[in-house]
């Protein structure tokens, strides 16, 4: 006899599901299945490459090109005589797993970390790392910079500079809004370098606003997360801020 897996509905009644049925499930929802199951968050920011198994990131392209095709079939887009949308719904599907959403679908990218032998502790900082995100209320993308302070300690690990703008890429590449986005970053970072002092700065570009809406061409959004010395020490998170080259309006 089969063995049977449960999970509950949103009115919290069980369902069961043999092994068999649940492979016969499209992957999204026996990812969603897995997500469930583990009571993990899953929201547009949140990375879910540990229950992505071998072989769904395909199976899902094609899944997101067939709702897709049927989106642009509901805007009355005529794709079979239409050669530019021809094959419109596959290219973005491949767009968003592969890309612009990738940071959701793959672990973070390794990154070697290095003791602090010489014991440094003077600021340094990194930027501005290009990134590229995309608001999660309308999809639009977002372009900016980001500038990383760290303020190491003798116990704190040390990385390549590449490896910061892997780990950005990772975080910026979901769907998201900046203040959260900021914050993740934060998050990785303190928990790998473990610094006495940690600060992000990021500025970018929204095309929620450029594209939509106000359509204000001209406004970019900035903010910054300080943790630690950078937030008990005002000296030296002027001197942070003072050396950062952003652009001037």
């Amino acid at each position: 006899m089969a063995r049977k897996l449960a999970t509950r509905a949103d009115d919290g009644a069980p369902i069961f599901r043999s092994e068999q049925e649940l492979a016969a499930l499209p992957a999204s929802q026996r990812i969603r299945w897995r997500l469930v199951q583990a009571r993990q968050r899953h929201h547009a920011n949140d990375n879910i490459a540990a229950f992505v198994r071998e072989g769904e990131l395909a199976e899902l392209k094609a899944e997101v090109a067939a709702k897709l095709q049927e989106v642009l079939q509901a805007l009355v887009i005529d794709t079979d005589s239409d050669h530019n949308t021809n094959e419109t719904a596959q290219r973005v599907a491949k767009m968003y797993l592969e890309e612009v959403f990738r940071g959701r679908y793959v672990p973070m990218p390794s990154v070697t970390e290095f003791p602090n032998v010489e014991r440094l502790n003077e600021l340094m900082i990194v930027g501005p790392i290009t990134v590229r995100s995309a608001c999660s209320h309308h999809m639009c993308p977002i372009f900016g910079k980001v500038w990383i302070g760290i303020l190491p300690n003798e116990h704190s690990n040390l990385i390549g500079l590449s490896k910061y703008a892997r780990i950005a890429d990772w975080v910026m590449s979901r769907p998201q809004i900046q203040e959260e986005a900021v914050t993740m970053l934060a998050n990785e970072l303190q928990e790998r370098v473990r610094p006495d002092g940690l600060a992000i700065v990021m500025e970018a570009d929204h095309f929620c606003m450029h594209w939509r809406g106000v359509k204000d061409t001209d406004t970019a959004m900035v903010n910054s997360v300080m943790r630690g010395a950078f937030l008990k020490d005002a000296s030296l998170r002027r001197e942070f801020l003072s050396l950062l080259p952003r652009k001037q309006n």
